[in-house]
């Protein structure tokens, strides 16, 4: 009865005249993101971040438009995926494998179809789970003190990198570079100035937004400047649906498989989306055996990767509300917006913010069906600006993130570290120095260095407060595992993924 009463607090909230134009709009401009071929839903979210600010937004409102755009950009990815064998984004790569060759079939039209109901039914089915573990998993975090609290933020950077993760070592040398950013400011508890080099601007640290615009939306255009991207590739004509019911039917078994593992994926912190993706067509492909042509345009290789990669978005937003952990590279963007809300995600979130959690929770559930009714009649839309040359559009994305940047704070000095953080992402980027590891240092550095000051002052100076307690243990356990899982099992599905590509190539 109370989690009814809180989803009904929710629905209040999303179903307001202005919150359903937001999520409308974050919709349409998520799927357009997405669809873009490099840009994914982390640069999606950083770029809008400052339009979401200059408009002076609530939190409800800004929150909603900014998960709308989250969850239209997993939705878009398929587009290019299946149109051009393009991946718009890492999770959308799996897509390509049934998804273009069945485009060349002349099936385009049923691949983005079945794509769309697909990643209706992950999503949908990840929000219903978020709607019951997240409220218990809050409530299990309120026993949480400094010493468990801080073994968390080490659970959070050691997981970072993801099984999927490149390089663990490269991780950890982008996280240390997020916590020496955290430092830059006023010590609000000895009230020392840190590397602020009598700049009082610095005074308060290193704005949040023009790190995150610096790094991913900057560095994306030199990153274009630098391909001359542009031309494009053919693009396969769209013809009309002849999807049957018996082909959905057909399909769902693999949807719902596949939205499973892609929530689990999601929930687990550093997991993400790629790796629900990657999960759910290689454990589809065994169910289904020789029975399938996977590989050659089979329609459940299309729906258990968009199944999979959808839900493990909605899921990743478990451990960013209930414990402040993002799951996924967007959601420490996410994080980022609700911190500079002066909203701390958290158990005590769904306390002090009910208003805000619920409403997004819901808007998440009005966005799916906007989504699902907004991708199959409007594909023609998409599709005719997708075939607009990136040259064209990349200027006119990033004109968006400087006016923005400027509009909040009316400061030339951020604009200048903007383009100072566009060109060390460019170079960390060059070099396969991942960048979401600086992004969430940055973030939680602050916290994590108040946690560890007042469980040091509870036991007088003892470390040993920092494991004493049976969670504490359990979660240095699975910082552990987490931290040696990438370097045990990275280069063997590094391995696999790297073939997957090839295939897509």
């Amino acid at each position: 009865m109370e989690l009814f009463n809180h989803l009904m607090l929710g629905f209040s909230v999303a179903l307001q005249p202005e919150n359903i134009m937001f999520a409308l709009i974050g919709a349409f401009l998520g799927t357009l993101i997405g669809s873009l071929p490099g840009l994914g839903p982390a640069n999606g979210i950083a770029i809008l971040i400052p339009l979401a600010f200059s408009l002076n937004l609530g939190a409800d409102a800004a929150l909603i438009l900014l998960t709308s755009v989250y969850a239209g950009c997993m939705y878009g990815g398929r587009i290019s995926s299946i149109l051009l064998n393009i991946p718009g984004d890492e999770p959308a790569m799996m897509t390509c494998l049934d998804g273009y060759p069945m485009a060349k079939k002349g099936k385009a039209a049923d691949a983005l179809a079945i794509s769309a109901i697909a990643s209706f039914v992950g999503s949908f089915m990840a929000v219903i789970g978020l709607v019951l573990l997240a409220p218990l998993l809050a409530k299990f975090a309120l026993r949480f003190g400094p010493a468990e609290y801080f073994a968390l933020f080490i659970l959070a950077f050691a997981t970072l990198g993801g099984i999927t993760g490149k390089n663990p070592m490269k991780t950890v040398f982008a996280t240390c570079i997020g916590l020496m950013f955290s430092t830059v400011g006023i010590d609000m508890t000895t009230g020392i100035e840190r590397f602020t080099f009598s700049n009082m601007h610095l005074y308060e640290g290193i704005d949040f937004i023009v790190i995150i615009v610096g790094l991913f939306a900057v560095s994306e255009m030199f990153i274009f400047l630098e391909s001359h991207a542009g031309e494009g590739r053919p693009m396969i004509k769209v013809e009309k649906i002849t999807l049957r019911a018996m082909d959905i039917v057909r399909v769902l078994p693999t949807t719902l498989r596949g939205s499973v593992l892609g929530f689990i994926s999601g929930v687990l912190p550093g997991a993400g989306a790629s790796l629900g993706s990657f999960i759910s067509y290689t454990l589809e492909k065994k169910v289904i055996g020789n029975k399938g042509t996977f590989g050659d345009g089979d329609m459940r290789g299309v729906a258990a990767p968009e199944a999979g990669n959808n839900a493990a978005s909605s899921g990743a937003l478990v451990p960013m509300l209930t414990l402040g952990v993002p799951g996924s590279g967007t959601t420490a963007v996410l994080l980022a917006m609700l911190i500079t809300l002066n909203i701390t995600p958290g158990p005590l979130m769904f306390q002090q913010h009910a208003d805000v959690v619920w409403g997004v929770i819901a808007a998440l559930f009005v966005g799916n069906v906007m989504l699902l009714f907004m991708n199959i009649p409007l594909i023609g839309v998409f599709v005719k600006i997708l075939s607009i040359p990136p040259k064209y559009l990349m200027p006119i994305v990033t004109m968006i993130a400087v006016v923005g940047i400027y509009s909040i704070t009316n400061s030339t000095l951020d604009l200048y570290m903007m383009i100072g953080f566009g060109v060390l992402g460019y170079i960390f980027r060059k070099i396969e120095v991942p960048l979401v590891p600086i992004v969430l240092g940055t973030l939680l550095g602050p916290t994590m260095e108040v946690n560890l000051r007042n469980a040091m002052n509870l036991s007088a100076g003892d470390t040993s407060i920092l494991w004493a307690s049976p969670i504490a243990i359990s979660i240095w356990a699975f910082a552990i595992i987490g931290l040696l899982t990438p370097v045990l099992l990275g280069p063997f599905l590094r391995k696999r993924m790297k073939k997957a590509a090839q295939n897509v190539a």
